[in-house]
């Protein structure tokens, strides 16, 4: 009878234990499936948080070369000789020319690139190791043909400034009744953009114009003035000039004294010249210019 009861009691404990250990590896197994899902979500994140991070970085190092393409009036080499011209900006227009008496000399030349005049302005620049900021004309390139595409090509290869003067250079169309058409300003400086653009490059923009026959010439330029701060671009008058373009034809010597007498007293000199066609005795004075600011103690430099 006792041997019995105790069969019964061994077989309910081991019906118990049966069910205790099955139960146990249930509960386990649903553990072990709970932690694997987990483990495999938290991997899940991982990959999509690095995924993340390399897209960001990608995007960053595109930036970055975009940043490191982009040529803003001058190429990388001309960073080294430019100026920022939105400062300059602010000399001209409160005819503050002192610079504690650090001299600077900003060279500039208008209405190029000509294919006769302007390699001879190249030629002397480079003779003389210095650099200089050409305002440049669409309509002048355009006529030009490839031999003046070259000649931007070259200049800024050197390490020139370039900047826009317009396409058309026409009064009427920029300045009807001497007042400022912003509209047809912007569509007129948008189509010399865009031939600059084809020269130099997807990558070339400058933010630096002068306004064809000067800023202060002009009326109702206050909307000029908003347009070119909502975009940083600045607009570059001059505060001396060879005179090439007034009055009676000069030669070289005569546009040399000029330059002498309206530069004088100046740290800051924004001097205008022309590379247009017709301009020879420009060419031909240059040198004796350069080596005037030179014996003076001024710096050359560009604007971008």
């Amino acid at each position: 009878m006792w041997v019995k009861i105790m069969g019964i009691k061994k077989n309910q404990n081991q019906i118990l234990f049966y069910l205790w250990f099955s139960l146990l590896i249930t509960t386990m197994n649903y553990t072990s499936i709970e932690v694997t899902q987990y483990v495999n979500e938290i991997k899940q994140e991982k990959v999509e948080l690095q995924a993340q991070q390399e897209k960001v970085a990608k995007e960053n190092r595109e930036k970055e070369l975009e940043e490191q393409l982009k040529m803003v009036g001058v190429n990388k080499e001309g960073k080294e000789y430019t100026y920022d011209a939105k400062e300059i900006q602010k000399k001209l227009k409160s005819c503050d020319y002192s610079n504690d008496g650090n001299k600077i000399v900003f060279l500039t030349f208008d209405d190029g690139s000509s294919t006769s005049v302007t390699p001879k302005i190249l030629e002397t620049l480079k003779e003389e190791g210095v650099r200089a900021t050409f305002f440049v004309c669409g309509k002048t390139i355009e006529d030009g043909g490839e031999k003046a595409k070259e000649l931007i090509k070259t200049s800024f290869d050197y390490g020139n400034a370039i900047g826009n003067h317009s396409y058309s250079h026409d009064y009427h169309t920029l300045y009807p009744g001497r007042n400022l058409d912003i509209d047809a300003f912007k569509k007129d400086f948008q189509k010399t953009d865009e031939i600059l653009k084809d020269i130099l490059g997807e990558h070339f923009s400058t933010r630096v114009i002068r306004c064809p026959g000067g800023y202060i010439s002009w009326n109702k330029m206050d909307k000029l003035d908003e347009y070119l701060d909502e975009n940083n671009m600045a607009e570059i008058d001059w505060n001396a000039l060879n005179s090439d373009a007034e009055g009676k034809k000069k030669n070289a010597q005569e546009l040399v004294k000029q330059t002498i007498k309206t530069s004088s007293g100046k740290d800051i000199v924004v001097l205008l010249m022309h590379d247009t066609y017709g301009k020879d005795e420009t060419a031909k004075a240059l040198p004796d210019i350069i080596r005037y600011f030179k014996e003076q103690g001024y710096e050359f430099k560009t604007l971008s």
